[in-house]
């Protein structure tokens, strides 16, 4: 049943573009009043256009701009939907929510992956170190914050290093400006259609022997199961970091974190 009193209700949602929309969706419909931080404008777009939704583009960098947002816009809720491997947004949310006892929600969705023999974790960024990697294709599909360090360090393992890196701005500029040759870099979007995967295209094209990525649970990680899944290729994925936040609730369903704010909602 919808609480009258929730238009009075503001949750915060960090998130990306994959489960943010979703939990404000719901949320809008519930006539919960919901601000969201993106990182760019075009991010902002993933939602919906609504009266109640209020779009975030600044970066807030520490604590003390945090717990000042929540102060300024009275914040009841806060979720944390940032990638898994965010973990400096997501210790400062912690400890801002902690200092002044509002309640953080973190959301992370599952890692389905399968236990097929060409599926390997690794802890690092640089642990591919049981294979032969002289004169192999190695595919970074790792982001752009660590792009240029990992390609070298393969590099120097004599592997020939390729990547595919998301359309925006700082990512384009950071792989071009790395040591991996500009023929070598893809700049694509991960694919959302199970029957056109242009990633495997990519692959087929490029002669990809292994593929390196992270354990985020997003599209691109079930993409490149999908892909690797069959092949004569190997897919390594690098172990989520564990998350040592201690002032939260967690999910990894949609239904039961709105659930969860309705249950509190009705309680205050």
């Amino acid at each position: 049943m919808q609480n009258q009193g929730n238009c009075y209700k503001n949750v915060w949602i960090i998130s990306g573009t994959s489960d943010g929309p979703v939990i404000a969706s719901r949320l809008l419909e519930l006539n919960y009043s919901v601000f969201a931080s993106v990182l760019t404008y075009k991010a902002g777009k993933a939602y919906v256009d609504n009266p109640k939704l209020h779009i975030i583009t600044s970066k807030l960098n520490n604590k003390d701009e945090i717990i000042n947002f929540i102060n300024k816009n009275k914040i009841k809720w806060v979720v944390d939907a940032t990638h898994p491997f965010a973990v400096i947004i997501s210790k400062n949310l912690n400890n801002a929510c902690k200092e002044i006892n509002t309640p953080l929600l973190l959301f992370e969705r599952k890692s389905l992956i399968n236990n097929i023999n060409n599926f390997f974790y690794i802890d690092d960024l640089k642990d591919i170190n049981n294979v032969d990697l002289e004169n192999k294709n190695i595919l970074l599909a790792i982001g752009s914050r660590f792009l240029n360090d990992t390609a070298d360090y393969y590099m120097n393992c004599k592997a020939n290093v390729f990547t595919r890196i998301l359309p925006t701005y700082e990512s384009i500029t950071k792989a071009f400006g790395s040591c991996i040759k500009n023929s070598n870099i893809a700049i694509l979007a991960p694919s959302k259609s199970e029957t056109v995967i242009l990633e495997k295209k990519l692959c087929d094209f490029w002669e990809i022997d292994y593929v390196l990525c992270r354990e985020s649970g997003s599209y691109a990680q079930k993409n490149w199961e999908s892909i690797v899944s069959g092949s004569k290729m190997k897919l390594f994925l690098v172990k989520r970091p564990k998350v040592k936040n201690d002032y939260y609730h967690s999910f990894n369903q949609y239904q039961n974190l709105i659930n969860h704010i309705i249950k509190t909602n009705i309680d205050i």
